[in-house]
């Protein structure tokens, strides 16, 4: 083989492999909190807001702070450095993603699941079903 074609191969594979391990760092596997705590790697925590305790956001720093349980019912303070996302009030379900710090998951992303505006309606229940003619 040709040098020229031997470092281009290997400039291609070591790229390839920086791509790779970097890449795998930023994914981190959905978990819940303890598992999060446990791992200390980046985590997707799925869970709700608990709207008995209120939320507060810090202008100062610029720090949205409420509690939300998982799918397993532990309950943890989560601290995102952005203001509220719209429509956090009516999230069913939320995801955030971040790295546990202490006894608080510091969230990099949040992801607001809302109720959908296309869910079965009466509109369409006159509907004849003609899946059995």
């Amino acid at each position: 083989m040709k040098p020229k074609t031997v470092v281009g191969i290997l400039l291609l594979v070591g790229f390839s492999s920086v791509l790779l391990f970097n890449f795998g760092e930023q994914v981190g596997g959905y978990m819940n909190f303890d598992q999060a705590a446990e791992t200390g790697s980046r985590a997707h925590v799925v869970g709700n807001w608990v709207r008995e305790s209120a939320f507060s956001y810090n202008r100062e720093n610029n720090v949205f702070s409420f509690h939300m349980t998982d799918e397993l019912g532990n309950v943890r303070e989560v601290q995102y450095s952005n203001p509220k996302p719209p429509n956090f009030e009516d999230a069913e379900q939320l995801v955030v993603e971040g790295f546990t710090k202490g006894e608080i998951f510091i969230a990099e992303n949040i992801l607001v699941k809302c109720p959908s505006k296309y869910e079965n309606t009466s509109e369409f229940e006159d509907i004849p079903d003609l899946t059995n003619s």
